[in-house]
């Protein structure tokens, strides 16, 4: 059985030269750090070891898993060595004994009725410290819940015993940001019901879980929980269900850790969470990965912040790796455009001092605060339109000229919106016979998609459109359509499919004329959807948004063959008038 020391005691037991991991996050041993700190004179060649502990202090050098905020600035300074790792193939490093520990400082909860201890809010990497170091350190704290049976050390494994008081040491996360409150109901917007969420301890993913109340049937598998959780618990969205919240560490508050020992989380140790083996069977899984700058061909890094060493590696490359493998899952990475000094964190090309931690080919969605963006399977070009209509207004032209004089993107290439993708024009609509599009902002890169909806198009129909027998729409002009700035010009799409493999089947247009105040439209309809009720939801949707902006009135050159147009014109119940000469009938829908 473990003795019971005082701190001082216990950090006598620390000898000269010893590797000395310290547990991690809310469950990092304060008193004993606090006495090894206080220690005279110094043990010579200690080296602290943690994944993300605070308050460790600088008076030994450490080697860390993870950058907290309280470190940023030490590892350039030479004080700390940090370790990219993900954080799933640490517990193998130790077990192997590339990562040596000798001494494990660690805090659980009070003895069970067999005299074990549970790990608590923090299994992680500790339980594979504690299983692996000789020297097990571990301050009692009466007030750490017990998390379930992976979360047990088994007493024969603690050295010593400090009994500590509580509370759980306890995190809030600071107020987010203007930006982080725009990119988050993004996020939220790609989260479908029955997702299995990987929630991490970023900004924006924590408040993306404020917009998430709507849903239904989630479950959680994360290497890290947050107080967010206890809003999903108590909206009755996450599955009612033991297990249906997978954790390794909860960093919150005591909210949070009150609700641990419901049966509905499970904790397990972070191979067992963010391991490969372990995610394979994960459907539906959504990761949000918080980065810091994206290049324009879609390369991520994720633990450098304007040059300085901020975050880790930690679950987020595997976990984006494992979401965009997952059947219905989606691999997400967001960021704020622009740094606190005004520089675009969507750079041309990443700098030297910008790491590397999601590969081009495996980036999935791109959110800002300016929309989404979606990169795989596409090509450098569509990647780069795609990012700069994304990336901040002050920088998009700068970001053009960069691309242009890279090849990214042809000398030709042009980019009009000059805001945010307004996402809350999005709607859903269902059609006179039953069936449902999504009716939505066009993009510049939507312009592809365009063209293939041109050549589904009969003749007749291409010339009613654009009143020329054209037998191709070059990608110049089908940009002049999809890229528009939602002022003067508007363009939305209906569209069915996944945004992975979207299809459009129908576009609705105007053209604002600012000194009269009325706007010109033009629709396009796949003869596929005709009849299906489809350019009267078009209509609708146009003309709501017309009326929002302040437009006066519709107006169309409909030629008198187009009986089809016409009747959808008259149907409107908008006051309409009518003149018709030389075969073209002039339409006014009065808004």
């Amino acid at each position: 059985m473990p003795e019971e020391l005082t701190a001082e005691q216990a950090i006598g037991l620390i000898r000269p030269g010893d590797r000395v991991f310290i547990g991690s996050a809310c469950a990092t041993p304060r008193t004993l750090l606090r006495a090894l700190d206080a220690r005279r004179p110094t043990v010579p060649g200690v080296r602290l070891v943690h994944f993300l502990a605070g308050g460790t202090g600088t008076r030994y050098p450490q080697e860390v898993f993870f950058v907290g905020s309280d470190l940023r600035g030490h590892v350039e300074a030479g004080l700390i060595d940090y370790v990219p790792v993900s954080s799933g193939d640490l517990p193998y490093l130790i077990a192997g004994g590339q990562q040596r520990i000798d001494v494990a400082l660690i805090q659980v909860a009070p003895a069970d009725e067999h005299g074990n201890h549970s790990l608590g809010v923090s299994v992680d990497v500790t339980l594979a410290a504690a299983l692996n170091a000789p020297v097990v350190l571990a301050e009692v704290n009466p007030d750490m819940p017990r998390t379930g049976p992976s979360s047990v050390l088994s007493a024969d494994r603690i050295t010593a015993l400090v009994h500590v008081p509580g509370p759980v040491a306890e995190y809030v996360h600071e107020p987010v940001g203007e930006a982080a409150a725009l990119i988050a109901p993004y996020v939220a917007r790609l989260v479908p019901d029955g997702a299995t969420l990987q929630i991490g301890l970023g900004r924006v993913p924590n408040e993306m879980l404020r917009h998430l109340t709507g849903r239904r049937d989630l479950r959680v598998h994360s290497d890290a929980i947050t107080d967010g959780l206890v809003d999903l618990l108590d909206a009755g969205v996450v599955r009612d269900e033991p297990g249906a919240v997978v954790a390794s560490m909860a960093v919150g508050t005591k909210r949070l850790f009150d609700r641990l020992a419901d049966p509905v989380v499970d904790f397990r140790p972070i191979e067992k969470v963010t391991g490969l083996r372990a995610l394979t069977s994960v459907d539906r899984l959504v990761s949000v990965t918080q980065a810091f700058a994206v290049d324009l061909t879609g390369q991520v890094c994720a633990d450098t912040d304007d040059g300085e060493l901020y975050g880790g590696v930690a679950a987020q490359p595997v976990m984006h790796y494992a979401a965009s493998r997952s059947p219905g899952g989606r691999a997400i990475v967001c960021l704020s455009t622009q740094f606190p000094d005004g520089s675009s964190r969507i750079r041309d090309v990443l700098r030297p001092d910008e790491a590397v931690a999601i590969p081009r080919a495996d980036v999935h969605y791109v959110t800002t605060e300016y929309g989404t963006a979606y990169l795989f399977g596409r090509s450098l070009r569509d990647r780069a339109v795609a990012l700069i209509e994304v990336a901040h207004p002050e920088h998009r032209f700068a970001l053009l000229e960069a691309a242009v004089a890279r090849g990214l993107v042809p000398a030709d290439q042009k980019m009009r919106s000059r805001g945010a993708y307004p996402g809350g024009e999005e709607r859903s609509a269902v059609l006179a016979d039953g069936s449902s599009v999504r009716l939505r902002p066009a993009r510049t890169g939507d312009a592809p998609a365009l063209q293939h909806l041109f050549y589904r198009m009969p003749p007749q129909d291409v010339y009613t459109r654009f009143f020329r027998h054209l037998t191709t729409l070059p990608l110049s002009t089908a940009e002049h359509l999809t890229s528009v700035s939602f002022e003067e010009e508007v363009t939305f799409l209906a569209v069915v499919g996944d945004i992975t493999a979207e299809r459009i089947v129908g576009t609705a247009s105007y053209y604002l004329d600012r000194v009269s105040g009325a706007a010109d439209v033009a629709y396009m309809v796949d003869p596929e959807w005709k009849g299906r009720g489809l350019g009267t939801a078009l209509q609708e949707r146009l003309v709501s948004y017309a009326r929002a902006a302040g437009v006066r009135a519709l107006t169309a050159d409909v030629l008198m063959e187009n009986t089809a147009m016409l009747r959808l014109f008259r149907s409107s119940g908008l006051d309409i008038t009518a003149h018709t000469q030389q075969g073209v009938t002039e339409v006014v829908l009065t808004l």
